[in-house]
């Protein structure tokens, strides 16, 4: 129903930025919650931000608040990470994921069991 494809990953010095970018396709965009996770090579996946369906209400891991922002624009089916003032403890592999069901409240939206789909993820790496 939904498909996610993740963008705009790559390699960057610490302080630095990078907007990663999900592009959705499918009928039901416009109605989903979506979030990113990302995880390194040996540890699960760990929630890092996620918007509501109308782009109104947002919910941010405790070490990326400050310095990242997620928005949609629905419009375009694009979801946008803005990730500033990087560090190498940052580097990991970013997903976008796609949550068709109604969910309310930071709990919820941290549960990656909630989310339906995922993207096939983009590499962060952050350099010191």
């Amino acid at each position: 129903q939904v498909q996610l494809v993740e963008s705009g990953g790559g390699l960057v010095q610490a302080g630095g930025s990078l907007r990663l970018s999900c592009a959705a396709s499918g009928r039901t965009f416009g109605e989903t919650i979506m979030g990113w996770f990302r995880q390194t090579p040996g540890k699960e996946r760990e929630f890092v931000a996620s918007i509501t369906w109308t782009g109104l209400d947002t919910y941010y891991a405790e070490p990326v608040k400050g310095r990242f922002t997620i928005s949609r624009d629905n419009a375009r089916n694009t979801v946008y990470l803005q990730m500033n003032s990087l560090k190498p403890e940052d580097t990991a592999a970013y997903y976008c994921a796609a949550a068709l069901k109604r969910g309310y409240g930071r709990l919820w939206h941290q549960t990656d069991a909630n989310y339906d789909y995922w993207g096939q993820g983009t590499h962060v790496t952050v350099s010191s």
